[in-house]
């Protein structure tokens, strides 16, 4: 399913002059999602693989030019339809951090953190000797 992607990028690649590729794309992408499901650094990729840069440079450029991005369209559209759903999602989800906060909320409760909305103690000090 995804295969057509990657082999649509490569070939729009080739030709005089470009170095002929060594490596299989299977095992870039393997290598690249093995990378994101242990948390692994790029660095400590298993020689099983193709070597750590090449796996990398692939990776930055299917970020850069959007591969990465119509791969997961597509495999988000297929999961979807197989669970019965349209393939576009129709809402979405706004995680709190990335809302303002209201001009109607007092300044002394919107710190970052719950402790910062607490209100203030007077420090303890101990008594005179």
């Amino acid at each position: 399913m995804i295969e057509p992607v990657f082999t649509e990028w490569r070939s729009g690649r080739t030709g005089p002059g470009v170095a002929a590729r060594v490596h299989d794309l299977r095992e870039i992408v393997n290598a690249i999602l093995y990378v994101n499901r242990t948390g692994i650094p790029w660095e400590y990729l298993s020689h099983d693989f193709p070597p750590h840069k090449t796996v990398y440079d692939y990776y930055a450029k299917w970020e850069a030019d959007g591969t990465t991005g119509r791969v997961h369209d597509l495999l988000r559209d297929k999961t979807r339809r197989a669970h019965g759903r349209v393939a576009e999602p129709s809402a979405a989800v706004v995680d709190a951090q990335s809302v303002k906060i209201s001009a109607n909320v007092a300044e002394s409760s919107q710190g970052p953190r719950p402790a910062d909305r607490a209100p203030r103690k007077a420090a303890a000090s101990w008594p005179a000797a």
